[in-house]
């Protein structure tokens, strides 16, 4: 599993926590500043994500009806026309720069995690 596999996995069980415990216990989670900032770039990313998937399939859609050849069609300097696409190529770059954002906080999580572990190990018992 990649790293950015592990991240959607972990932040879908912190959203299904959140939910859980917001809605069906009826009380307020407590929320750190860095998890409601991993949320809010995670939100962005699947709503940039689904605008493109969406303005994807009306591009090519638009390209079929064009009859034009997928190389001529997709490329900017010989379709200027379709501002869509530099829409496309907007989305793909912040996608990619949230995603770097996302993975950083993964990384910085799953750090504070090894070392809570090592000082709760290093502790003696009573």
């Amino acid at each position: 599993m990649s790293f950015s596999q592990e991240l959607y996995r972990d932040f879908a069980i912190l959203i299904g926590q959140f939910l859980k415990e917001e809605f069906q216990v009826g009380g307020i989670v407590e929320i750190s500043a860095s998890d409601r900032d991993l949320i809010a770039v995670m939100r962005r990313y699947f709503a940039a994500q689904a605008e493109l998937e969406s303005l994807k399939a009306q591009l090519e859609a638009a390209r079929q009806a064009a009859g034009e050849a997928i190389g001529v069609f997709y490329d900017p300097r010989q379709n200027a026309e379709h501002a869509d696409l530099q829409r496309s190529h907007s989305l793909r770059e912040e996608m990619a720069s949230l995603m770097q954002r996302a993975e950083a906080w993964g990384r910085a999580a799953s750090g504070a995690d090894e070392h809570d572990r090592s000082a709760a190990e290093a502790e003696p018992e009573e």
